[in-house]
This record gives C-alpha cells, sequence and structure tokens, in this order.
C-alpha cells in the first residue's frame, strides 16, 4: 500500500511540475533586437499583448540573434559583421582514398579539414592549398548545415591557395566583399572567422601587427606581403577569412606561429590582393600564370658561389621578350668552364636578391605589363624595358 502512495504522489508531482514549467514558458519576457531588427529596437517594442513575448519571437534559435541593450556601436558593428561573414563561412573536409592491402578495396580516409569562403555566386570556394592537399574527395558545408560535395577548381601551392566548387543554388551563396592588403595600416583592427572542426562559427578579434613578412608556401617558394595578426588563429581557422572592421575581406588565415601548436598571438594571412590576383586565373585555367621574359634562372646557390648577387640568366628561350631585348645566359667555353652572361639586379628600381624576388616582383607588375630591368654585363650596368608575358606562350616552356 505505502508503495502505491508513494508513486501516486511522485506522478501528481511530476504532473504539477510540468504544468508550471509550461506556465512558465508562456509568460517569460526576453529583452534583446532580433537579427532583421533595427538596432535602436527596445525590448518594450518586442513585447506582445498580455505581457508575452511576440510569438515570432520564440522560434527556436532565435534568442542567438538578440543583442543586449547596453552594448557601444563599436561592439554592435563587431557582431554584424560576423553574422553577415558567417553565412560566407563553410567547412571543408578532405578525404583521402586508399586501397586495401588485403582486398585491395578502396576505402575513405579523413585527410584533413579547414575552413574556406564563398567567393561568388557561382559556387567557387576558396580556401589554403593546405586543407586540401593529398584528398580526392572534399564536403563542404555550408552555414545552413547543408553539405555539398566539392571538386578543385585550381590550385597555387606556392601561395597556398585553392579553389573549389559546389554546385548549389546561389540562394544558398553569400560571397564576401572583397577589400585590399596595400592599404592596410599596423594597428587596424581585424576579425578573423573560421569553422573549425565543422562545430561552429567562431570570431577572434585583434589588430595587424605587421605588414610585409614572409611565408613559405606549401610548394616552396616564399609567399610576400604576409599580414601578420594577433587575433588568434588555431587548429581548423586555416582557410577563413581576415576581415577588416568593415567585414571586407584583406586576407585569408594561413599560418600560426607556436612552439605548442596552439595559437600564441601570431598568425599570418595571405594578402588579399594576392588572391584577388591568382582566384580569377585559377577559376579560368585551373593554375596560376606566371609572368616572366622567356628565361630559366642560374640557381641562387650557384649564382652566390661565384659572387653574385641576384638573379643570373642560365638560357634565353627564343621568340620570348628577353631573346628580343639580347639578354644573354650562361655560356661554356671550351675547357668547360661557365661564363656568366646577364645578371638582373633590379626590376623598377627594386633590388633583386634571388630568382624568387625577381618571380615575385613579375607577378606584382602583371602580365602584358612593361618593367625595366637593371641588367649587368662584364660589371656594366645597363637599364631595358621588356613587355612581361605568361610563361606558356614563349616558346620552350
Amino acid at each position: 500500500m505505502d508503495v502505491k502512495i508513494r508513486t501516486l504522489t511522485g506522478f501528481l508531482m511530476a504532473a504539477l511540475f510540468m504544468l508550471g514549467y509550461l506556465a512558465g514558458w508562456g509568460t517569460g519576457q526576453r529583452t534583446g533586437v532580433p537579427a532583421g531588427a533595427s538596432l535602436g529596437t527596445t525590448a518594450a517594442a518586442l513585447q506582445g499583448t498580455a505581457g508575452g513575448i511576440d510569438p515570432e519571437l520564440a522560434k527556436p534559435g532565435l534568442a542567438a540573434s538578440f543583442l543586449p541593450e547596453d552594448l557601444d556601436p563599436a561592439e554592435r558593428r563587431q557582431i554584424e559583421v560576423f553574422r553577415h561573414a558567417a553565412n560566407s563561412v563553410v567547412y571543408i573536409t578532405s578525404i583521402a582514398l586508399r586501397r586495401s592491402f588485403f582486398n585491395m578495396n578502396l576505402f575513405q580516409i579523413p585527410q584533413g579539414s579547414g575552413s574556406g569562403f564563398i567567393w561568388d555566386t557561382h559556387g567557387h570556394i576558396v580556401t589554403n592549398f593546405h586543407v586540401i592537399e593529398g584528398g580526392n574527395t572534399f564536403i563542404v558545408a555550408l552555414s545552413d548545415q547543408t553539405e555539398w560535395e566539392a571538386s578543385v577548381v585550381g590550385v597555387a601551392p606556392n601561395k597556398d591557395l585553392a579553389v573549389l566548387k559546389i554546385d548549389v543554388p546561389d540562394t544558398h551563396l553569400t560571397p564576401l566583399p572583397v577589400g585590399r592588403s596595400a592599404l592596410l595600416a599596423v594597428g587596424q583592427k581585424v576579425l578573423a572567422v573560421g569553422n573549425p572542426f565543422g562545430l561552429d562559427h567562431t570570431l577572434t578579434v585583434g589588430v595587424v601587427s605587421a605588414l610585409g613578412r614572409e611565408l613559405r608556401s606549401p610548394g616552396g617558394r616564399i609567399i610576400h606581403d604576409v599580414i601578420q595578426t594577433d587575433a588568434a588563429i588555431n587548429p581548423g581557422n586555416s582557410g577563413g577569412p581576415l576581415l577588416d572592421s568593415r567585414g571586407h575581406l584583406i586576407g585569408i588565415n594561413s599560418a600560426i606561429y607556436s612552439p605548442s601548436g596552439a595559437s600564441a598571438g601570431i598568425g599570418f594571412a595571405v594578402p588579399v590582393d594576392t588572391v584577388a590576383r591568382l582566384v580569377p586565373q585559377l577559376i579560368e585555367y585551373g593554375r596560376p600564370l606566371q609572368p616572366g621574359i622567356g628565361i630559366t634562372l642560374l640557381p641562387d646557390h650557384l649564382a652566390s658561389r661565384i659572387g653574385l648577387e641576384g638573379a643570373v640568366i642560365y638560357e634565353v628561350y627564343r621568340g620570348g621578350p628577353a631573346a628580343g631585348a639580347g639578354l644573354e645566359g650562361v655560356q661554356t667555353s671550351r675547357s668547360g668552364r661557365l661564363i656568366v652572361g646577364d645578371w638582373i639586379a633590379a626590376v623598377d628600381g627594386e633590388p633583386v636578391r634571388t630568382g624568387d624576388d625577381l618571380m615575385h616582383l613579375f607577378e606584382r607588375a602583371g602580365i602584358d605589363e612593361e618593367v625595366e630591368l637593371t641588367v649587368v654585363r662584364d660589371d656594366v650596368r645597363k637599364r631595358i624595358r621588356v613587355t612581361l608575358t605568361a610563361l606558356s606562350q614563349v616558346t620552350g616552356r
């Protein structure tokens, strides 16, 4: 008998608790501003009749779009930038195909993951090359939690850039506005947005710590004009956008300097001016077009061994701008000794110390642009003007 009474009492208490909980839910109040409302909207304006909130505001997930009323304008602006950018940031999973040693069947292995962002309404996604390196299949998760299989459109390992494409209605796509990295100043506020591990979008805030940094790419070349920031960039944020205070893209978060592998306040981003120059080439050609003059260079370590600092021309290709300008490469004497012809000491007045410097200055100028070369032959300097061309257009390349 006592057991039955305790069971009945427990049931009645549970029922009373649920009735009280439901009654409290119906009369509860929230304050804040919905995402679609003016930031000046007050809590009183959100109240419905009978002291409750508007039923539209009680929809699941809407609480996250509210803003406290005591935020200052800078905080409100920062939140607005993040919310808009979050619609453009994606999560990328890279999967590698491997063949079983035992039965020769193919199976999938997660290769890596990272962030990326929507470039245009045609479904192009930009990320770091190292995010997709080694993968065969790629899955892109959008901010609405839908997942889409992606194909590789083009890669630039020397700039740590890659472009993927997903076939998705343009109503799902919100491209980021593109800014300029050449106009940045040290101390300027920046926001790093990512989608690490596919959990949710994250925001870290900092400043431009330094400009003109250099970073070695997965392809082995140096990426110039890299942005250094103290905004925390953690594993999984690679490939995500670095934004200015207006929400414009100014770089792609690419690497951190950290002995422990976690953010130590030293992050690096590929500058957007490089991104904006190369992404259209990757979309159209699948690879970056290298501006040049139709030459190959003597390796830097050999140039330094003979006491030269610059881009030493090893061979000149027929039909290229260098051949048209009369430049000469390395010759071999009858005894087998190398005789240096021309070496390039400067481009448009900027010194050239290595072959990588020369390629960087050519890239910055661009295809079909005219540059002035300072060329040295037999200790005599001369200046010549040549027009850069795509290397694939030069005979022999």
